[in-house]
């Protein structure tokens, strides 16, 4: 039996010029980037269900201090959808994967807790 491929996953914001070494380009917002089109972003998917709560995303509304409170119920979130979560591993498993988002704050966001999250489980 061959090992799994190891996870190639990267982190960009959406107001980034997509590259070619993006691979899968899977924006994790729930909200779509402000001013940015389709042809823009170069995505493969726009994964809604991956994206936080509309209640926990107002929760936190990007305040640092909030980071690690933020990071816990995001993943709880994330323990409570597996089967959307295993989808993910199975691409990341299979080519790069460039985790998308349009947030200011390019180290705490979704996209960052999603990727530590995948890391930690995976």
């Amino acid at each position: 039996m061959r090992a799994a491929r190891p996870f190639t996953i990267k982190v960009k914001r959406a107001y980034e010029s997509p590259a070619e070494s993006d691979g899968q380009r899977i924006l994790v917002d729930r909200v779509w980037p402000r001013g940015l089109t389709k042809e823009q972003l170069h995505l493969h998917r726009w994964a809604k269900e991956l994206a936080p709560s509309a209640a926990l995303r107002k929760w936190f509304g990007h305040d640092a201090a909030r980071w690690d409170a933020f990071c816990a119920r995001y993943h709880r979130e994330l323990d409570a959808r597996p089967e959307v979560v295993a989808e993910l591993v199975t691409a990341c498993r299979k080519w790069p994967v460039t985790l998308v988002f349009g947030a200011r704050d390019v180290d705490h966001n979704q996209a960052v807790a999603l990727e530590r999250y995948l890391r930690s489980r995976v």
